[in-house]
C-alpha cells in the first residue's frame, strides 16, 4: 500500500524530547505500530527506506532518536571511522534506564495513536537488534524481530557496559524472531551460542534463524549488503508482525 510523507513528533522522555519520525499508510484504516530501532548512526537513509518497507506493508513505524539527550535533533552520523567512533562512545555513555524509558514512551506512543489498532511491536538492527530484545520486556510488545542485536552476548551495553538483557529473558510474553549472520565479527559463534543458551533455558516463544552474511547485511548501503538476503529475513518479519499484530 501506498504511505504518507514522515511525520515528525517530539516523544517526551525523563531526559528530554526524543525527536521520532512516523511513516504509516494512507487511507483511513487502523493499523499495528513498529517501534524500529536504528543502528549507532541514528535514523539513516538505509533506516528510512526500512521504515517506509514496513509501513507500506500496513504498519504505523516510529523510529526514535536513540541519542536525544546527546545531539541535537536531527543529526545523523556518518557511515565512515568517525560515526562509528561517535555512535560507539554514545552506546556507552547512556544510561540503561533511558533506553528502557525510550522504549516505553515509543510503545505508549504507538498504542493510542489515532490510526492505531492498540497492538504493537518491535524490530531492530544492530544497537537496534539489542534494544528491540530489550523493548520486548514490556508486557504490551506482541513481537519483536532482532537484526544481529550486538552487546547481549557480552551484557556490555550502556553506562558502565554492564546490563541484564540475558536474566531479563523470562520477561519476554511475546513472540521473538533474532535473526544472525554467521559471518559477523561482532556476534560470533560463541555469543550466539550464549544468547541461545539463555533463551532455551527461559523458554519465551522465539524462533532463531543463521544466515550466511555479515554484519550489516540488511544495510542498503555498502559492500555488505545482500540483497536477496535482506528480501528474504524482512519478508519473515512482515509475516510475523501479521500473524501477530493483525493489519
Amino acid at each position: 500500500m501506498t504511505i504518507r510523507e514522515p511525520e515528525t513528533v517530539d516523544l517526551p522522555t525523563a531526559r528530554g524530547a526524543m525527536r521520532t519520525l512516523v511513516f504509516r499508510p494512507t487511507g483511513e484504516g487502523r493499523h499495528p505500530g513498529l517501534v524500529l530501532w536504528s543502528e549507532i548512526f541514528q535514523i539513516t537513509a538505509p533506516i528510512r527506506r526500512t521504515a517506509a518497507f514496513l509501513a507500506g506493508h500496513g504498519f504505523i513505524v516510529a523510529v526514535p532518536e536513540v541519542y536525544h539527550e546527546f545531539l541535537p535533533a536531527g543529526i545523523v552520523l556518518a557511515y565512515d571511522q568517525a560515526g562509528a567512533d561517535k555512535g560507539n562512545e554514545l552506546k556507552y555513555a547512556k544510561e540503561l534506564a533511558s533506553y528502557d524509558d525510550d522504549a516505553r514512551a515509543a510503545v505508549d506512543f504507538l498504542k493510542t495513536h489515532a490510526s492505531a489498532n492498540g497492538r504493537v511491536g518491535t524490530l531492530g538492527i544492530c544497537l537496534g537488534g539489542h534494544l528491540a530484545f530489550r523493548t520486548a520486556f514490556l508486557p504490551d510488545v506482541a513481537a519483536t524481530v532482532c537484526f544481529y542485536a550486538t552487546d547481549i552476548h557480552q551484557g556490555s551495553l550502556g553506562r558502565g557496559k554492564s546490563d541484564n538483557s540475558l536474566a531479563r529473558i523470562p520477561d519476554i510474553r511475546g513472540e521473538l524472531m533474532l535473526i544472525w549472520g554467521r559471518q559477523d565479527p561482532h556476534v560470533p559463534g560463541e555469543g550466539r551460542a550464549k544468547i541461545y543458551a539463555a533463551l532455551a533455558a527461559a523458554n519465551p516463544r522465539f524462533t532463531w534463524h543463521e544466515f550466511n552474511g555479515a554484519h550489516a547485511f540488511l544495510r542498503d548501503e555498502g559492500h555488505r549488503y545482500d540483497p536477496a538476503l535482506a528480501h528474504l529475513t524482512l519478508g519473515m518479519a512482515v509475516d510475523l508482525f501479521r500473524r501477530q499484530l493483525g493489519g
